[in-house]
């Protein structure tokens, strides 16, 4: 039996899971999963478009063929990472830029302001396993083996360290911007609680959200548990580090959950 795929593709639009680690929404998806070896998903809301099959690219909604960067999305299949590689290569950072424009957002004021830099999305993840919610966990093929082997370490220590989230779109922040100026928020009034879309160490594909079994997620009280004292004294042994400590510099706030992966 051949191996089955552990890579998202990434492209601007549309991401390449691989089928087996998606959940069907109906049983005729679940038919054609069954077969099929990737999925192409649209990334601003998660539809499933086509898979990838033995037979060929079967459909999953009628106009699938018609869905921008469809083209691009299957070119990148035909010339998948090769074995255990993966290219670790940025997508172009045009399109957030043109979309941030659209918003009304300031890039080059917002940067000035927090210091921060738009990041880029990587062209592939590696699956990293199950986040808190059983949810796949994508991170770059580096960090994906840190963050098993730290998990590993923390276990044999008698730690759990749960996953709640890793690499996150573009198209992820900037549904949640859409949706709250939709509902008549300002954008400066969504910055006071949200990063800015582009700007988020999630979308790099080296940053995870952590938290320890019946503690609510990405809440201060994490640094109280004893997931929280062994990350301080040992993930940067694994190349993780906080990055937003008490009165950063960016001015973003306390987030003891958050470690990024900086090798």
């Amino acid at each position: 039996m051949r191996p089955r795929p552990t890579t998202l593709i990434n492209t601007p639009d549309v991401e390449l899971w691989p089928a087996h680690l998606l959940r069907a929404r109906s049983n005729a998806d679940a038919r054609t999963l069954a077969r099929a070896t990737h999925v192409l998903r649209r990334k601003r809301d998660g539809r499933f478009l086509a898979a990838s099959t033995s037979a060929g690219i079967e459909p999953l909604t009628w106009n699938w063929h018609s869905e921008g960067g469809v083209d691009q999305a299957l070119r990148a299949l035909d010339a998948p990472p090769r074995g255990s590689h993966i290219d670790d290569h940025d997508l172009p950072l045009a399109r957030i830029e043109h979309r941030l424009h659209a918003l009304g957002l300031d890039a080059d004021a917002y940067s000035e302001r927090t210091g921060l830099a738009l990041v880029a999305e990587p062209a592939a993840l590696r699956f990293a396993g199950f986040d808190r919610y059983r949810r796949p966990l994508w991170l770059r093929p580096a960090a994906a083996r840190a963050w098993r082997t730290m998990h590993d370490a923390a276990l044999r220590e008698g730690i759990v360290l749960e996953a709640i989230s890793g690499y996150r779109s573009h198209d992820y922040q900037l549904g949640i911007f859409e949706r709250k100026l939709a509902r008549g928020q300002t954008v400066d009034e969504i910055l006071t609680v949200n990063a800015a879309p582009g700007y988020s160490e999630h979308h790099a594909g080296r940053a995870l959200d952590i938290a320890s079994p019946g503690e609510p997620p990405a809440e201060e009280s994490f640094e109280l548990t004893p997931a929280f004292e062994w990350l301080t004294a040992n993930a940067g042994a694994y190349g993780f580090v906080m990055s937003y400590p008490r009165d950063n510099p960016h001015g973003i706030v306390y987030e003891p959950w958050h470690w990024c992966h900086r090798g």
